[in-house]
């Protein structure tokens, strides 16, 4: 994770044919480019026909549902950034139907005067058919494809708390990566306040970075830049930040995003909010014992905090699949309803 120097690996399509593949991988925690590995998907064949063979082919597929559309003036050039605009977004939210936003995209690409997307629609509402005639096996069964359709755009620096395979369709995709430990030089904005879900960057999105975000020198330095075609597909561990350009008239992304080493439905992210409101404004001297603390039982730099102990004397500190996360869930569970 500190790495003064991250890269990006590269992998061929053979290279990585099976979820056991990606899940080795993924535990090292860098980003992998995987070129050409859906090279045979029926919806990469439209999308190399053009943009409108590929909005066709993804119409094919359209439930009567409606999703968030966004959509911005042309003169932004699809820059969806905080502003002046609707809920301080320099974009518009509407509702509209998969197929009248389609159509609309399609319009857009002919015309040029807006631009939008429809981001994040889960294909087994929005799309049925799609993941069958176009499947992935490189993320477990129960993980379920998104779909990202729009004209040109930029998406502001962010970061998923999930694991994220995307793979584009249609058009060709930019994304610039930073890892997690330069969140200090980014600028992050507000956590409850953004602009679809997850804080972003101000630094990275700012024409004027430089001057009014120094610190985003540091993290300029160690950005990685890929460019990804329609069949490719890129590998972003949890946590790694990146901004992504659809440079096309129309783009299709898909992406699955899940949490392979999770050992219950409990989030870092929840233990993180929680530990802010526990922690983050006690004083100084009290914080730095804490973070020894979480060290010692959490972070484990020194090994397991019980190895001294035989295995059998470990009590809830013992592997969490041998029953010990539903222990400690019970313990945390008492102390925040004050029992």
């Amino acid at each position: 994770m500190g790495d003064a120097s991250p890269v990006i690996e590269a992998f061929a399509a053979a290279d990585m044919t099976a979820a056991d593949d990606l899940r080795a991988f993924a535990a090292l925690c860098r980003p992998a480019v995987i070129r050409g590995r859906f090279n045979d998907w029926p919806a990469v064949a439209a999308g190399g026909q053009g943009g409108s063979a590929a909005l066709h082919y993804v119409a094919r597929f359209a439930a009567s549902s409606s999703a968030e559309y966004f959509t911005a003036g042309a003169e932004l050039g699809g820059r969806y950034h905080y502003g002046d605009g609707p809920g301080g977004f320099n974009f518009t939210r509407e509702t509209a139907s998969i197929g009248d936003a389609l159509g609309r995209i399609a319009a857009n690409a002919e015309s040029g005067s807006e631009t939008a997307y429809l981001g994040s629609l889960p294909a087994d509402s929005h799309f049925p058919g799609f993941a069958e005639e176009n499947p992935c096996n490189l993320v477990g069964a129960g993980v379920h494809p998104r779909l990202w359709i729009g004209n040109r755009s930029t998406v502001a620096c962010h970061y998923d708390s999930y694991d994220n395979l995307a793979c584009v369709v249609a058009g060709r995709r930019r994304f610039t990566l930073y890892p997690p430990d330069a969140i200090g030089d980014l600028y992050v904005g507000p956590v409850d306040h953004t602009l679809s879900g997850q804080p972003v960057s101000m630094a990275a999105g700012a024409p004027d970075g430089a001057a009014t975000y120094p610190r985003f020198a540091a993290a300029r330095a160690r950005a990685l830049v890929v460019d990804l075609a329609p069949g490719d597909a890129l590998y972003l561990p949890k946590l790694w930040w990146h901004q992504v350009e659809a440079l096309d008239d129309v783009n299709i992304l898909v992406n699955y995003w899940w949490d392979g080493f999770a050992a219950g439905p409990d989030s870092p992210y929840a233990a993180m909010l929680l530990a802010m409101i526990a922690l983050a404004e006690r004083p100084e001297r009290e914080r730095a014992a804490w973070r020894a603390y979480f060290d010692h039982y959490v972070f484990r730099p020194n090994g397991h905090p019980l190895a001294h102990l035989p295995e059998e004397r470990h009590g809830v500190l013992g592997p969490l699949a041998k029953g010990n996360y539903g222990r400690i869930r019970t313990l945390v569970m008492r102390m925040l309803r004050g029992a």
